[in-house]
């Protein structure tokens, strides 16, 4: 069992950290909010720390989830960040969707300090954080990955390393890509089925053992149908990883028509008021079109 430091105490790190608790490893929390810190020790044991670098001093593995590519600078960077606080050989992974940009450049200061550096961003929403089945995409040293793994493992359902520093973020990219047309598709085809009269639970019912099934079909057809939007990942955050993808195809030359246009109907969302309803929301659109 290894020394953990987990930085971030979110919807999907405060489960997280939970499971590397529950898997035996020794285990020190930080969270900006000291109070959210103090609820998990409380509920897991373990320690807490009031600095990332403090949280990080003496452990084998540092891992974050926090909110963007500011915060995860802010966590890693200056004289209270983690990687001062870091041995040699020690590795930092990082849970949070951020830029390959950010990725490399910290990357390249955690090498400076003979620190490894595992970019790990994980889909499966909340859901999958409290119940330990993240898929979890890693760039990286393959040496670092595979000591890493293991540590991992505690809350994943696949770990896989895709390549050197930023592919793991670039992965998630593909992710967030795939899950935006999905949903605007799903959301098209419940909205069809109602202004045509059909019940949209037997049309699903139906479809969903076809080729037009999926995890957004299975998982969200039942709560877009009841109009229902405060669950899972939030229409501000995919808006944020969104932009990323946006901003890399700019840089690479990848053309996404789709995810451009969805991006825009979740703009649309958040003046609606909608910023922190579940990405499903799409349909919620276009109901107010009518």
């Amino acid at each position: 069992m290894a020394k953990v430091a987990f930085l971030g105490l979110g919807v999907m790190g405060y489960p997280m950290a939970g499971h590397l608790k529950s898997a035996g490893h020794d285990v020190t929390v930080y969270n900006r909010s000291a109070a959210k810190a103090e609820k998990w020790v409380t509920q897991h044991g373990g320690a807490m720390a009031t600095t990332p670098r403090a949280a990080a001093e003496g452990a084998e593995f540092v891992m974050a989830c926090v909110g963007n590519d500011d915060d995860l600078r802010s966590v890693c960077a200056g004289p209270d960040g983690a990687l001062a606080g870091m041995a040699a050989g020690s590795v930092f992974v990082d849970h949070t969707t951020v830029s390959a940009k950010v990725t490399r450049e910290l990357y390249a200061a955690a090498r400076d300090g003979g620190v490894g550096f595992v970019d790990a961003p994980v889909s499966g929403g909340q859901a999958g954080a409290e119940n330990g089945v993240l898929s979890v995409m890693c760039g990286g040293d393959q040496a670092e990955y595979d000591r890493a793994e293991p540590v991992i493992a505690a809350y994943a359902r696949i770990c896989r390393r895709i390549g050197e520093s930023g592919a793991g973020q670039v992965t998630k990219m593909c992710n967030q890509i795939a899950i935006a047309g999905l949903v605007q598709g799903l959301a098209e085809s419940l909205h069809f089925a109602e202004k045509a009269g059909l019940d949209g639970r037997a049309v699903v019912e139906v479809i969903s053992q076809g080729a037009a099934g999926s995890w957004q079909m299975a998982n969200r057809y039942e709560t877009m149908l009841d109009d229902h939007w405060t669950h899972g990942f939030a229409v501000d955050w995919m808006r944020k990883d969104l932009g990323i993808c946006l901003d890399t195809a700019n840089e690479t030359g990848a053309s996404l028509p789709v995810t451009a246009l969805v991006d825009q109907f979740y703009k649309d969302v958040q003046k609606m008021g909608g910023g922190r309803w579940d990405t499903s929301s799409l349909l919620a659109r276009l109901r107010k079109l009518d």
